[in-house]
């Protein structure tokens, strides 16, 4: 079964009165793995963000964390989710909706993080792991960061 969100977001008429532009239900998720699968829900390009127009933040292109001023992702992690240690060059707020997941980290410490708990993931090589049995709903508000450098060399994205 896919993913299916119920996105409203808001601006304002000519007069400057606030109105809900649009109110949608998402339910073509983008899957990059088995058992795991995800909407893009907005992106900007400017920051500070330009509210002076209607555009629709989730037609910006995806591509990886940090390659524009901010995105807003919500991801299903389902149980056995296929591994991807990665690492990308941004500053992720993870938000654990429903369920529970572990993080792992390159070095094989594992955090298990379940619903309510928040993350700040800063551009460490990581991992998420869903070992239960039901699906785990994450939130990913990613803002692009300057690379991470350890003794003056510069650590790459990985994904």
């Amino acid at each position: 079964m896919s993913l299916s969100l119920r996105r409203v977001v808001t601006g304002h008429d000519e007069n400057g009165k606030a109105v809900v532009l649009i109110d949608e239900i998402m339910n073509e998720a983008r899957s990059m793995r088995p058992n795991h699968q995800g909407h893009g829900i907005w992106a900007t390009n400017d920051y500070p963000a330009n509210l002076n127009n209607n555009f629709d933040g989730k037609k910006i292109e995806p591509g990886p964390p940090g390659d524009c001023s901010s995105k807003f992702r919500i991801t299903e992690y389902g149980p056995g989710v296929t591994a991807r240690m990665h690492r990308t060059q941004s500053i992720d707020y993870v938000i654990i909706m429903k369920g529970e997941i572990d993080m792992e980290l390159d070095d094989g410490v594992i955090v298990h993080l379940k619903e309510g708990d928040v993350c700040v993931q800063r551009g460490t090589i990581h991992n998420w792991k869903n070992n239960s049995t039901s699906p785990c709903l994450v939130a990913f508000i990613l803002l692009p960061a300057q690379p991470i450098q350890i003794q003056g060399k510069k650590l790459e994205s990985t994904g």
